[in-house]
């Protein structure tokens, strides 16, 4: 009975920790009754064992609660410029506060890297049993999770303590100093190193619903180009008190270009629907991607089983809504920007003769975006009215992952469509943003990277000349840095990056501060009749549409800026004329709760709080 982990001797466990030493989020073991005498005999328990950390919402969220339309609403509730929710950003106001506890780092923060850490305590019985080559799969497995883990802290707080075995009460990592956040992003490349060699590589058209080594190489890229760019940008700040950027960025050139070269030779992974004219479309509403090349790793919904509540916004705005700064982004089909001042009175105006995926990432009344295909429901007007959670923030409705040939027929609460956590396509926008970072991107690392995707959205290649866009967002920069930036900002649209992005470049400055968000014109929809619009199948006489009533008095109620575009949060924004008030030596990270520097002074605070 000695080694059995009970959830009582975890309470004294925590009880003795608040009480004699600093943090009590590393001194827990898994909140399992585990027996040691029977459990770590096996390769089977290890896997029910890392079985439980696929669970884990704090690890690959779930995004099954509601008000969520999974990651396709990340880039609003994050915060960030290119969606917003009707509520504006507190973080990006500079109104976030040194919370007393809790904040990212309360005990239950830990829980994972405590449950992750005495797996890798204990994987050693079983091989010693076995062979290594038995248990491999899921101590890569493990290390992927422990790396997801960190790379989150990394995010919010920058240096975090790390620690690599189960903690006890006593140990010195309790009243340690964090761990510098570049030293972080070093374990985390070694555990990733060591994943990538021990998981298995994936059999395309086969689904385990496991992590692969191509989904761990996928992660590495991302990670690496994250601190390579935050150090490059943040140099010379508290933010980063030491610049290895190139380290980094090498890095994820390496990680993303070994996944190409898997590409160019075996043909996986790849981009999905090339040759397709909704490809783009498509690849964002599926409930299925065994048969996915693109898509490395994702979750799947079952009805009965584990559901997503999507379907219930979708259809309409959900609360959210693209701004000016995205729509402004894509380009013509020529490949030329469009300049300021451009034709975009009616949302059939701003997307003729523009890059495709706008058309399919935000609803146009083209007569091709459907609501529900199944009943020929197709987008006619944005929905202003209703409640707030099926509102669209902007006027620029949200279509992208919008499943239109089933959501309509499943109950609120029962989606299916799948939740896409790693895709190809993210893997050739980080070679193309390492390279070009380093300053050696040439015209065949963009053949091999970023003009795959424009090929699959029919837009003409990117060049290393790119022409200077009036449209740039960052008047210091290169040309093709910032090329490569708005091809990001484009493509991954909506998909819950570009709030890190802003954090990693340093750029708050440029894109947030003294900003005020707004959206499509109004004038478009102000005297708007439904049943006028040709794509509305209404006989002479008919009755009203009915949203016409709701939808006239919501407009009238919209508030716009003096050139008539939308301003989601009307007036409540700084009286509606400052912007965003971020805070640029502060709100790069978040704080440390007080309570834990009672506990550990040697933790010290973040800059600026």
């Amino acid at each position: 009975m000695k080694n059995i982990v009970k959830i009582i001797i975890v309470s004294a466990l925590v009880a003795f920790t608040v009480s004699s030493c600093n943090d009590d989020f590393l001194n827990r073991y898994p909140l399992q009754d585990i027996s040691d005498e029977t459990f770590w005999k096996t390769p089977n328990d290890l896997r029910l064992y890392v079985n439980t950390l696929y669970s884990r919402n704090d690890l690959l969220s779930h995004e099954a609660g509601w008000g969520s339309i999974g990651i396709y609403g990340k880039d609003a509730d994050d915060g960030s410029d290119t969606f917003v929710t009707l509520s504006h950003n507190t973080r990006l106001n500079g109104e976030s506060t040194i919370p007393e506890s809790g904040g990212g780092w309360n005990a239950d923060d830990w829980v994972a890297l405590r449950s992750i850490n005495y797996f890798m305590d204990n994987y050693k019985k079983v091989e010693d049993l076995t062979s290594f080559d038995d248990v491999k799969q899921f101590v890569g497995e493990a290390l992927f999770f422990r790396s997801i883990f960190y790379f989150d802290k990394l995010r919010r707080f920058g240096d975090v303590p790390f620690a690599t075995t189960t903690i006890l009460p006593g140990d010195d990592i309790l009243f340690a100093e964090r761990t510098p956040r570049n030293q972080v992003v070093d374990l985390i490349m070694i555990d990733l190193d060591n994943a990538v060699d021990y998981l298995p590589a994936t059999t395309p058209g086969m689904r385990t619903g496991r992590v692969t080594k191509e989904t761990a190489m996928a992660l590495q890229a991302r990670i690496a180009l994250y601190e390579g760019t935050w150090q490059k940008y943040h140099a010379s700040t508290p933010f980063a008190p030491v610049n290895e950027s190139a380290k980094f960025l090498q890095k994820a050139a390496q990680a993303a270009g070994a996944l190409i070269t898997m590409s160019e030779t075996a043909g996986y992974p790849a981009l999905d629907g090339v040759g397709n004219e909704f490809g783009y479309r498509d690849l964002f509403n599926q409930t299925d991607y065994t048969s996915s090349r693109e898509v490395l790793f994702w979750r799947r919904y079952v009805v009965g089983g584990m559901t997503n509540v999507w379907n219930r916004y979708t259809a309409s705005g959900s609360g959210r809504g693209a701004t000016k700064s995205l729509i402004d982004s894509y380009l013509k089909l020529d490949g030329t920007p469009v300049v300021p001042g451009y034709d975009d009175e009616t949302l059939l105006n701003l997307a003729e003769g523009r890059d495709p995926r706008l058309a399919q990432t935000i609803q146009i009344d083209n007569g091709e975006n459907y609501l529900w295909r199944g009943s020929n429901q197709l987008f006619i007007a944005p929905r202003f009215e209703g409640a707030a959670e099926e509102r669209s923030a902007t006027g620029y409705q949200l279509y992208k992952g919008h499943n239109f040939t089933l959501a309509g027929e499943q109950p609120a609460g029962q989606g299916i469509e799948g939740q896409i956590y790693f895709r190809y396509g993210e893997v050739l926008l980080i070679y193309a943003e390492a390279l070009a970072e380093l300053g050696t991107i040439t015209q065949a690392n963009l053949n091999r990277s970023i003009n795959k995707l424009r090929e699959r959205a029919g837009m003409p290649d990117l060049t290393v000349g790119v022409a200077i866009d009036p449209n740039f967002e960052f008047a210091s920069l290169s040309p093709i840095i910032q090329a490569v930036r708005r091809e990001r900002k484009v493509e991954l649209a909506a998909e819950g990056f570009r709030h890190h992005d802003i954090m990693r470049w340093a750029a708050a400055g440029e894109l947030i501060v003294g900003k005020t968000p707004v959206g499509a014109k109004k004038a478009q929809w102000v005297g708007f009749n439904f049943n006028d619009h040709p794509l509305v199948a209404a006989e002479a006489g008919a009755a009203d549409h009915p949203r016409q009533d709701g939808f006239s008095s919501a407009v009238e109620g919209l508030v716009t800026d003096a050139a008539g575009f939308i301003k989601p949060f009307g007036d409540r924004l700084n009286g509606g004329t400052e912007g965003y008030k971020f805070i640029l030596t502060r709100n790069y990270l978040q704080p440390i709760p007080t309570q834990q520097l009672t506990l550990n002074p040697n933790l010290k605070q973040n800059p600026g709080w």
